[in-house]
């Protein structure tokens, strides 16, 4: 008995020495080191599938170090319908996604320079709640807007979301006329607006404010539509193509200006931003 004892905990420990250091691809499936996976930016080294990052570490690639400022940090969502689902009430998991994350919300916004350019910067976070957008979440990106036309100051937002909040009904659904009537506000100072999508950026986020920007980027292979692949095939009766919903699909038809790496995002919102600053 004890020698089977000791052969279970060897048997756990190398289970958990190889959890620890490879991490497997969702792009090519090929198993990386993680070590490998995290300097490259949460990009496989080997097929350059570009990983999710969380609002903090996109803030860190992006914005110029010690000058960030948080805003409205202490918005929280509401429960408006008293939503209940088969897995709990909508309050219980939005503290599960506290916990998860240290957010209150699905978003981050704040100010801070890019470049040693001032701007304002909204980053949505997939782990809170899949990155849906609510009337907390709407409610912040309004008012990142605000400033940024009381300010003059470019507004970059960068999407992670699977749409609108479904816990809070016809709510979360009000907040897409409502982000983008506040984007809209900046073309009366002429303030540029800069839309940037990340894997995944579907429903009620990419109906709205997410494709409305005066430069649209995504980063590679990113997920970009509305409805389900599959929804859309049985609703029109058709094969899509294999690359349908991805960034590269949007920028032949149009919807993109461009396809821009990660390790090259910040660079490029700098020349964008020098440019509406000319």
């Amino acid at each position: 008995m004890a020698w089977f004892n000791k052969s279970e905990v060897k048997r756990e420990t190398r289970k958990m020495s190889t959890e620890e250091i490879w991490i497997r691809c969702l792009g090519c499936h090929a198993h990386v080191f993680k070590q490998d996976y995290y300097t490259n930016l949460h990009v496989c080294p080997k097929c350059s599938w570009h990983g999710k990052l969380t609002a903090s570490e996109r803030i860190a690639l992006t914005i110029d170090p010690d000058t960030w400022k948080e805003m409205d940090s202490l918005i929280t969502p509401a429960d408006p319908l008293s939503f209940v689902d088969g897995k709990g009430p909508y309050p219980r998991k939005v503290e599960q996604s506290r916990a998860k994350t240290g957010l209150n919300e699905a978003i981050v916004t704040g100010t801070g320079s890019i470049g040693g350019m001032p701007v304002v910067m909204g980053v949505m976070d997939f782990r809170f709640l899949g990155g849906s957008l609510g009337s907390g979440t709407g409610e912040k990106i309004l008012r990142a807007a605000n400033y940024a036309h009381d300010h003059s100051l470019p507004y970059i937002l960068f999407s992670a979301s699977g749409g609108a909040r479904m816990h809070e009904g016809i709510l979360s659904l009000m907040q897409m006329a409502k982000t983008c009537a506040g984007i809209a506000r900046l073309n009366e100072k002429k303030v540029p607006y800069i839309s940037v999508m990340t894997d995944p950026t579907t429903g009620g986020v990419s109906a709205s404010y997410a494709m409305v920007g005066d430069v649209n980027l995504a980063e590679p292979g990113a997920l970009v539509g509305f409805a389900g692949r599959r929804v859309i095939e049985v609703t029109i009766k058709q094969k899509l193509p294999d690359n349908f919903q991805t960034a590269e699909f949007f920028l032949d038809h149009g919807f993109i200006d461009i396809i821009v790496p990660r390790k090259e995002m910040k660079e490029t919102l700098r020349k964008i931003i020098s440019f509406y600053n000319r």
